[in-house]
């Protein structure tokens, strides 16, 4: 799998070794080692859209600001692979949880006026829809909820009973979800996305960004749990939430079960999962 192709024109070496690293749906994910004793992370696939890394690139970017998370430089973007500097094996500081927590309100006090973004892209391969909107309830609603029924995994694999319990659920959001300003969001923030930078602080990786829902960036994120609380007690003291916020979340993190239903064809626990959520919504 090893190529001088990625590191061309990098002055950094020639490649002498790829070690794989975890997680990435849509990516081979290699820490790369050269002869100039360097290393960079890479993530590589041929068949996946042609915008992909360029659109992570753009991401990554949009996510770069005073006190908020670090983020790796991209030094190398071709439509079948990314190189990136290598945020390293670093142990997380002490107040690595805290500091995380404030770094997620600084970068959720970025606001727009209105929901989306300047472009469309992904999550995981599939197109992540970011037409500009000034009703959060009908974006999320729309491109965050129902565009999954097109998708033929998640139509052959949810019953017919499940997808109009999502459609009457999504109708009904202006009641179940509060106004929330159009914040910057990772778009993808499960903890496997963030990890420690070389100074022990927290960084992020992998964004499918957009302009939406704060308390979407945080229904992903503690669900998924593998967390301290004091992130979130951080992160209120910045950037209070409405009460209530923990019980709406596992109506938030529909999005990313839908879209896990979407990629993958045999997953009927995810399926269950979402059939108890709207249930309990509906």
């Amino acid at each position: 799998m090893l190529t001088s192709a990625w590191l061309e024109g990098l002055s950094l070496g020639d490649p002498i070794s790829a070690e794989p690293l975890e997680g990435g749906y849509a990516s081979k994910t290699f820490r790369v080692r050269t002869t100039r004793g360097r290393s960079v992370v890479v993530k590589t696939q041929e068949d996946v859209p042609a915008d992909l890394y360029a659109l992570e690139a753009d991401g990554l970017d949009a996510l770069r600001a005073p006190g908020g998370f670090a983020v790796p430089s991209v030094l190398q973007v071709t439509p079948t692979f990314i190189v990136l500097t290598d945020l390293g094996t670093a142990e997380p500081s002490p107040t690595y949880w805290q500091d995380a927590g404030r770094a997620l309100a600084l970068q959720h006090r970025q606001t727009a006026d209105r929901f989306g973004y300047h472009r469309d892209n992904y999550l995981g391969v599939l197109p992540q829809r970011n037409p500009w909107s000034t009703d959060g309830h009908a974006f999320f609603a729309e491109h965050r909820l129902l565009r999954y029924l097109e998708e033929p995994n998640c139509h052959n694999q949810l019953p017919f009973d499940v997808r109009r319990r999502l459609e009457r659920v999504a109708n009904r959001l202006g009641e179940l979800i509060p106004p929330q300003p159009p914040s910057l969001l990772h778009g993808d923030l499960w903890h496997g996305n963030l990890l420690p930078s070389p100074s022990g602080g927290p960084a992020m990786i992998d964004p499918a960004v957009y302009y939406g829902w704060p308390e979407a960036d945080l229904a992903t994120l503690l669900i998924y749990g593998h967390l301290s609380e004091s992130l979130f007690t951080a992160y209120e003291e910045i950037h209070p939430l409405t009460p209530g916020w923990r019980d709406r979340l596992p109506l938030l993190h529909l999005r990313e079960l839908l879209c896990i239903t979407a990629h993958t064809p045999d997953v009927p626990d995810t399926v269950s999962e979402i059939s108890t959520i709207l249930k309990d919504f509906d």
